[in-house]
């Protein structure tokens, strides 16, 4: 589907497209024919009893002419026994169409959901958050109205018609074809309506993401926004995204506003000339005054359903607007999968053979012929100044990116002989960026494939990153909520629940990008000892750009402008005063 980036053209959903879009929609409802079928046999008992209440104005007329007792018996059972047959026909179609709508909505909000669950990185890159969230809210939601009342009014209403000209053809015929001759003219003015419905659909469906967007950026960014004085730019941001918002609205508005009275208006000149040509005797023929009556109440009856069916395009339009940006998404490509070997455990080995990487085609290397190999059970230090490649060569190996050349190996077989859930299986992931859940202490720390661990399992991996003398003091405490990302802990309360869901995950591959960056002096200091212990026997690449934290390592490497450029332990690095040592220096001074 569509990337959720700019508004898209209005050019976007040909009217080729608009048809397979919408049959590609109605393939959800085979799975609940029988309520579709309901629904349509609801229909169709409203649309008779419709066409029944303009074919019983001839019986009216003629007991009025002839009050006798058993018309006014008649003439009152037919009243009350047609609107209850229309009310029951009413009911079914409402329901039944609803309840398909709704599983409809149900089962596409849960294709997007899983497919965005599925797709690589560089989506994430490039579509907004906000955006997204409006794919799987407003523009799903639009959907509903395409499947649900769209599809009842033009059910219901369409059938009405077809039954109320099936009278009047069986009436008299000649004076249906001049009601007819204004039916080319509300066709025009249909088709026109619906490509313009369809057109600033796209653009609401743009503008309501951009919304969400920016609305979550404000909302989740409240504290910065306050600080820096953002509270005015950041109402003018909203308000143009809103006013963009109303512009389109309001066009849609309009547009419904002129097309549904022109509609009538034709709809008009239709009864008023048949009016006229009905008083020609040539016409009129042997037509009873109930005949007349019945069918000037058949033709006036229609100008109803015409309404409905030409205003329910705008409905329809959204709804395929909506559907077509849906598909893409459900139709975006998911990442790579094509590995089968599936070990238990690694034993940790990890090779980078001559790895390049760029995150555009068009873009630089941000890495560059990476060459180096970690012998399992060693703890390796990656240092350098910020954007020298550091986190990008780490988000390698769980492959949250595909390499562009070399290979990397695990145990000696490629990162691409791996199956995706086997490969992440093996790699325990703590970032400085913590995403905790709002959720409880337990469940956060036992989460995804995790949670079937014991509470005396999450109790000690708690205890390991020095969670517990916080956990503890709280009123619930594992079964304590920590609200949206944790937003009732501090920065080092959430980095720590991070790492102890990294420890109770006991992977032979460790990544620690900045784990310890939140944290105070004396808590680093805790939580430095509990990582040394944890490393021991498991492969570890650490980022750090505290160097006091890396000291220990077996292995330091030295990145630059996504090079290798130097190698080597504390000791000796420091002693070969190159790029090392001056980093060292630097702090060293920094902190005197």
């Amino acid at each position: 589907m569509s990337q959720a980036g700019p508004i898209p053209d209005s050019r976007h959903v040909k009217p080729g497209d608009s048809w397979q879009t919408y049959k590609r929609l109605l393939a959800y409802v085979k799975p609940f024919w029988l309520a579709f079928s309901l629904a349509v046999v609801g229909n169709i008992i409203y649309a008779a009893a419709s066409t029944g209440m303009a074919a019983a104005m001839e019986y009216v007329i003629a007991a009025i002419e002839n009050p006798t007792q058993q018309n006014r018996v008649l003439l009152t059972g037919l009243i009350v026994g047609v609107f209850a047959f229309r009310g029951a026909g009413t009911f079914m179609s409402q329901y039944f169409i609803s309840y398909v709508g709704r599983q409809v909505i149900n089962a596409l909000r849960g294709d997007v959901f899983n497919r965005l669950m599925t797709l690589p990185s560089r989506y994430f890159d490039d579509n907004a958050a906000g955006r997204l969230v409006s794919k799987l809210t407003f523009n799903v939601e639009q959907v509903a109205e395409a499947s649900t009342s769209a599809i009842t009014i033009t059910l219901r209403e369409g059938l009405t018609i077809i039954g109320l000209l099936g009278f009047m053809v069986y009436t008299n015929w000649k004076l249906t074809l001049v009601f007819l001759a204004v039916g080319p003219l509300i066709g025009a003015v249909v088709s026109y309506a619906s490509k313009r419905f369809r057109k600033i659909s796209q653009r609401i469906q743009g503008s309501m993401g951009d919304i969400t967007h920016v609305a979550s950026e404000s909302i989740s960014g409240y504290r910065v926004v306050r600080t820096f004085g953002g509270e005015g730019y950041e109402k003018a941001r909203f308000q143009k995204v809103n006013d963009k918002n109303l512009k389109q609205s309001l066009k849609m508005a309009s547009t419904q506003a002129i097309s549904v009275p022109v509609i009538q208006l034709l709809v008009a000149v239709a009864i008023a000339a048949l009016v006229w040509t009905m008083l020609a005797p040539e016409i009129r023929g042997e037509m009873t005054t109930g005949q007349l009556v019945a069918f000037i109440t058949a033709a006036a009856t229609m100008a109803k359903p015409i309404r409905q069916v030409t205003s329910v395009h705008a409905k329809i339009q959204k709804g395929v607007a909506a559907a077509y940006d849906v598909f893409e998404t459900i139709d975006e490509a998911p990442e790579q999968d094509p590995g089968t070997y599936a070990p238990d455990r690694v034993e940790g080995k990890i090779e980078f053979n001559r790895v390049s990487f760029r995150y555009r085609d068009q873009l630089d290397d941000v890495l560059k012929e990476i060459s180096v190999t970690i012998p399992e059970g060693q703890s390796v230090a990656l240092v350098g100044r910020s954007g020298s490649g550091k986190s990008t060569l780490v988000s390698l190996l769980p492959r949250f990116y595909e390499y562009n050349s070399g290979d990397i190996l695990i145990d000696g077989h490629s990162l691409k002989d791996f199956s995706l859930k086997a490969l992440r299986a093996q790699i325990a992931l703590v970032t400085q960026n913590v995403v905790l859940f709002n959720d409880t202490i337990a469940a956060n720390i036992a989460y995804g494939a995790l949670r079937d661990c014991s509470r005396e399992e999450i109790r000690e991996a708690a205890a390991k990153a020095h969670a517990l003398e916080f956990i503890d003091r709280m009123p619930d405490g594992l079964d304590s909520k920590i609200g949206d990302n944790g937003v009732m802990l501090s920065g080092g309360q959430r980095q720590r629940l991070a790492i102890a869901r990294a420890l109770l995950k006991d992977a032979p591959i460790l990544i620690l990008d900045e784990a310890t960056s939140a944290l105070d002096t004396e808590s680093e200091r805790n939580i430095q000892q509990a990582l040394e212990t944890v490393m021991q026997g498991r492969t570890t690449l650490v980022i750090a750009h505290r160097l006091s934290t890396i000291e220990k390592a077996d292995r330091i490497l030295v990145m630059d402008n996504g090079r290798i450029v130097e190698s080597g332990n504390h000791s000796e690095l420091l002693a070969s005063n190159g790029a090392y040592a001056q980093l060292h220096q630097m702090q060293f001074s920094e902190q005197s």
